[in-house]
């Protein structure tokens, strides 16, 4: 989740209806300026006996933190505690129970964002050897009840926590038992933004189907593939989902707006705090009427606070986030940009994965949403067959749109090689949520405890 490092104060008060429109217009880019940002997170457990470490103990979160400064990053800090980093790769934060994002750099090309990847898990390793921690790449800890967890300093989460048992059954375990693999990219114009949102909407289910990964709970299976997919399912209904009004006529900046406007507020940051606003309407805040804030109009800052409290699965501000994957290795941070620069970059992917999905219903896209959780790549697509099948010609699609981006590493490769594990997925009709679950039965003995030992980094 997003990291406050300034407070409003000196940014302008939103004054029209076109202040709300701006995060987006100024996202604009002509297609050489479109860069990839890849956000990924981690599970971080003692290796002595896999507990997951507090903040503030002795060789805990505030410690790994503090290592990380070794490689050059730059402590931020809240209320007198270190809650991220800042660098050149991009910001490290911490999720509300201490998992561990990298939030990385805007970058040209898959070789860069794969090498960031490989940097950043090379410190965090390094890092905690000296403090006996390990990092697990899973979407959902496979062991851990909520109380067994720590929760982070971080001014926004304690709202967070509150708030999320008064809307849904899951958002505590969204916040606090869960890991994602994101990919914020960019659009040159309205149409191409619309254009991009509603292929990465009707395809979010696939992406959810080939990087499942998180089939356990409390130890057993918990009869899903992605349950961390399921969660939202039942989170915050005014902030989650498919989003229908995408794919209405019209389209445009100003629909997503009032989408946000109608999200409801949780905070509203100022001089270094979170001030509880949750349930509370921005429409409010504009006319100068939030009851925690009598008087005051919002700012530009608060407005794209606001936007980072939307959580449908694809999510607008001056890029597009794409939303629906699981945690997991390596090999599928890189996989999972690779997927979407392929579909989204280059405009005959973007119109061939458009002619794929573009007479699914409401109906059908919803309904695709509602299984794939639990059935994965079987999951029926509208017009006949499966999301394996549906996998297998959008993967095609991709490895087309990234040969043609052409984008050479050294040794002359372009970018198409990090499908390579979805191939693999798709090959074998398993995710990697299928394996696990194959493997608790056989080589496991169903002791899920050897998920340490084969998806640590």
């Amino acid at each position: 989740m997003t990291t406050r490092t300034a407070s409003a104060g000196n940014d302008p008060i939103i004054e029209t209806r076109d202040d709300l429109l701006a995060p987006f217009i100024k996202g604009e880019k002509p297609p050489e300026r479109w860069r990839i940002g890849t956000e990924h997170e981690k599970f971080v457990y003692r290796r002595a006996d896999h507990r997951a470490p507090s903040y503030d103990e002795p060789g805990g979160i505030r410690d790994l933190l503090m290592a990380l400064t070794a490689y050059g990053w730059q402590p931020v800090v809240e209320g007198g505690n270190v809650i991220a980093l800042s660098g050149s790769d991009g910001t490290i934060s911490l999720e509300p129970a201490g998992q561990f994002e990298l939030s990385g750099a805007p970058l040209e090309n898959l070789h860069q964002t794969c090498a960031e990847a490989a940097r950043h898990l090379r410190q965090v390793k390094e890092a905690g050897d000296t403090l006996g921690l390990g990092f697990l790449g899973l979407g959902m800890w496979p062991d851990k009840t909520r109380a067994e967890l720590p929760i982070m300093p971080k001014g926004r989460y304690g709202i967070m926590l509150r708030h999320m048992p008064r809307v849904g059954s899951l958002g505590l375990d969204m916040m606090l038992r869960t890991c994602t693999i994101q990919v914020n990219l960019d659009y040159e114009t309205e149409a191409d933004m619309a254009k991009k949102f509603r292929v990465g909407l009707a395809l979010q289910p696939l992406a959810t189907a080939l990087f499942a990964n998180s089939p356990f709970t409390e130890g057993k299976p918990n009869g899903f593939l992605s349950f961390r997919s399921h969660i939202w399912s039942d989170t915050d209904p005014a902030r989650t989902g498919m989003l229908p009004f995408v794919f209405e006529d019209g389209f445009g900046y100003e629909r997503y707006a009032d989408y946000a406007l109608d999200v409801p507020m949780y905070f509203v940051f100022r001089d270094g705090q979170y001030i509880d606003a949750a349930g509370l309407s921005f429409r409010d805040f504009l006319k100068g009427e939030l009851s925690v804030l009598p008087g005051e109009k919002p700012r530009l800052s608060d407005w794209n606070d606001h936007l980072s409290t939307a959580f449908p699965e694809v999510r607008l501000k001056s890029f597009l986030e794409m939303r629906g994957a699981d945690g997991g290795r390596w090999s599928r941070i890189c996989a999972l940009p690779a997927f979407w620069v392929g579909l989204l970059y280059d405009g005959a992917a973007l119109d061939a994965a458009w002619d794929e999905v573009k007479y699914w219903s409401l109906g059908e896209r919803q309904r695709l949403r509602d299984e794939v959780p639990k059935l994965g790549l079987k999951t029926a697509v509208p017009g006949g067959g499966t999301l394996r099948d549906l996998g297998a010609r959008i993967l095609d699609i991709a490895t087309e749109g990234l040969n043609a981006r052409s984008r050479l590493n050294a040794s002359g490769d372009n970018e198409s090689g990090f499908l390579d594990p979805l191939r693999d997925v798709i090959a074998r009709g398993q995710s990697p949520a299928d394996i696990l679950l194959d493997h608790y039965e056989t080589a496991w003995n169903r002791d899920v405890s050897h998920i340490y030992d084969e998806m640590s980094f």
